[in-house]
């Protein structure tokens, strides 16, 4: 027999909900319980992405079109499934990824107008149709999420981290409408996305997180 093939977990919401610690914490549990975890981001992922990131996510980054932000996000995303998510699942690790096509979906879909239906066709012919075995989906209110996320930002300020403020300087209304199109894809997909409620803290979002992980993926393995 081949060896099992691994399993992809995402996780998605506004910056500033806590994605990146809960990942963390999730990645430390797995690993203490013998699995092999890739633990990975988006936009980046790979030397090509993470440059991507960084045309992307610059303030700098004035005047790009919608069109063109998402063309580049799945350029991206390309790339890292070939050179990194596809190769980890198939020797049989978990991958643990901070965003992924839902992202496109909330903020190039919903946050820039440009609809599903666009980002759902290149994902079909540029990931190959290539779907998490889980998706958390970290819910919290937009107003408090933003403002983390831009305190965050001003205090890479005057330090060696890249600027990454551009989507920060969107409007609130934006961003609702990325909460939104977040909660539809919800709506839409329970059964790949669990929906959780991040306005709690950290120490309480992290054991439901894990509950929810080993009941669908590892009460099967």
């Amino acid at each position: 027999m081949g060896r099992a093939r691994g399993k992809f977990i995402t996780i998605e919401g506004l910056d500033g909900c806590g994605k990146s610690t809960q990942l963390g914490r999730l990645a430390e549990v797995l690993r203490a319980q013998g699995h092999e975890v890739v633990v990975t981001r988006e936009p980046g992922g790979t030397p090509a992405g993470e440059k991507i990131r960084g045309v992307i996510l610059d303030s700098r980054t004035a005047g790009l079109s919608p069109r063109a932000e998402l063309a580049l996000m799945f350029a991206a995303r390309a790339q890292h499934i070939d050179e990194v998510i596809r190769p980890a699942l198939e020797a049989g690790r978990f991958v643990l990824c901070d965003r992924f096509t839902d992202s496109s979906e909330a903020y190039q879909g919903g946050g820039r107008k440009l609809g599903s239906e666009v980002v759902l066709a290149l994902h079909r012919e540029l990931c190959r149709g290539l779907q998490p075995d889980l998706t958390i989906l970290m819910d919290s209110e937009v107003e408090a999420s933003v403002a983390r996320a831009r305190r965050r930002n001003l205090a890479r300020e005057g330090s060696s981290e890249q600027d990454e403020n551009r989507f920060e300087q969107e409007s609130r209304a934006f961003f609702q409408r990325v909460h939104d199109a977040y909660l539809a894809i919800a709506r839409r997909e329970p059964a790949r996305v669990f929906l959780v409620d991040a306005r709690r803290p950290a120490d309480v979002v992290h054991p439901e997180i894990v509950a929810e992980v080993e009941k669908r993926l590892l009460s099967k393995s």
